[in-house]
């Protein structure tokens, strides 16, 4: 059986008030690519579909959009786990009429232990089951167990769908095609992982990490919340990362989607592919000079960026002389001044001098023009005169 991994789509997203939904719509359609040109058996998101509970029409429209193409057009079955961003309840609604249009929402930890059983088209036999976002008070009150923390909450769940399936163990010799082979969809954070800053904390205080080990009697798991693509424990407990990158930390992350194909015996081969944004997000750090004669040859000026500008001094309207060149900046810093600012204080000689020179840039950068002599000399009696009726202040 071969299916594709994925999850964080977090469709509806915006990064620092820009929408990502053409971003979002570019890569998705890729994924419909893969799915055609790998002939996959199955897609399985693992959480984070939206980005917010109650999402906007237009990324509804977007997901319906792609949903048709998968079930109806392509005739491939979706399964589907809220993550912590969506809203199980909305999300599952009308999930037991879809499964009939080959979409499986898994939205309510009632339903754990009930898998959805995907045949092949090789004849194997696979058991998909699913555990949606849930917070230990959940778990705590549906169980009545008095679960502490993520950890013991999640390790109940699993147990629970171990208990009602006979689960070899992936790791053993022993031929398995007599056997189930079994997948399990998870969204958490599995202890280790590494984290980006896009990804919203399910606890304060790192109480939300759970462990890998009890995961490990599956052939596959599926995991979704982290954005980096990775692995915990063994490789097939995986995490296919976001569709996107969502945050500058990110920047240096590969995105894609994970090609998983189960052989007769149940063992797992993973493949990533990679998904092409229709604008990166990246860091670029140097002087404004510099970065713009850069961004005039630069072939992806269109990529949204965050400039780190090095420069010391003042600049006047730094972002719209940026724009000119990288016209999807959204964030600036200016870690060169700050540092100026961060020193110790200056004696009055150096802080008349510094004050000239600020007003000299900002001079330059209006008029076009230098201080003559005359306008210097001015300049500099007006400002010995401010710090001598500070002293006496």
């Amino acid at each position: 059986m071969k299916f594709i991994h994925t999850s964080d789509w977090h469709i509806g997203r915006q990064f620092h008030n820009v929408s990502l939904l053409e971003d979002q719509r570019h890569v998705l359609s890729q994924i419909i690519d893969y799915i055609q040109s790998e002939n996959a058996d199955v897609l399985v998101i693992a959480g984070d579909i939206y980005d917010r509970s109650i999402p906007p029409a237009a990324a509804v429209d977007l997901l319906d959009e792609v949903l048709n193409q998968v079930c109806n057009e392509m005739n491939v079955p979706v399964i589907i786990i809220s993550g912590n961003h969506d809203s199980a309840e909305r999300l599952r609604f009308g999930a037991r009429q879809l499964k009939q249009a080959g979409l499986h929402i898994i939205g309510d930890i009632n339903a754990i232990t009930d898998p959805v059983v995907i045949k092949s088209k090789s004849g194997l036999l696979v058991n998909f089951y699913g555990i949606p976002y849930h917070d230990p008070e959940q778990v705590r009150h549906h169980y009545d167990t008095p679960v502490r923390n993520h950890d013991e909450a999640h390790s109940l769940l699993v147990d629970t769908i171990k208990q009602s399936i006979p689960l070899p163990s992936p790791a053993t010799e022993a031929n398995k095609s007599e056997n189930s082979v079994n997948v399990l969809l998870s969204h958490c954070f599995v202890d280790g992982a590494e984290e980006s800053e896009s990804e919203r904390p399910l606890s304060i205080g790192g109480a939300d990490r759970v462990s890998y080990t009890p995961m490990t009697d599956f052939n596959y798991v599926a995991l979704g919340h982290l954005h980096s693509p990775q692995y915990r424990g063994e490789p097939y407990i995986r995490y296919s990362g976001s569709i996107l990158k969502y945050s500058f930390s990110e920047q240096h992350q590969k995105k894609g989607v994970t090609l998983v194909e189960l052989d007769d015996n149940g063992k797992a081969h993973i493949t990533p592919l990679p998904l092409k944004p229709l604008r990166d997000m990246r860091v670029i750090e140097g002087a404004l000079t510099d970065i713009i004669d850069n961004g005039k040859t630069d072939p992806d000026s269109d990529d949204y960026v965050m400039i780190r500008l090095t420069d010391t001094h003042a600049i006047l309207d730094a972002m719209g002389k940026l724009r000119t060149v990288y016209p999807n900046v959204l964030h600036l810093e200016k870690p060169g001044i700050m540092a100026v600012g961060e020193r110790k204080a200056m004696n009055r000689e150096k802080l008349k001098r510094g004050e000239l020179e600020m007003f000299q840039d900002f001079f330059d950068q209006v008029s076009g023009n230098s201080l003559s002599a005359e306008q210097y000399s001015a300049l500099e009696a007006v400002i010995d005169s401010l710090h001598k009726q500070e002293e006496k202040q």
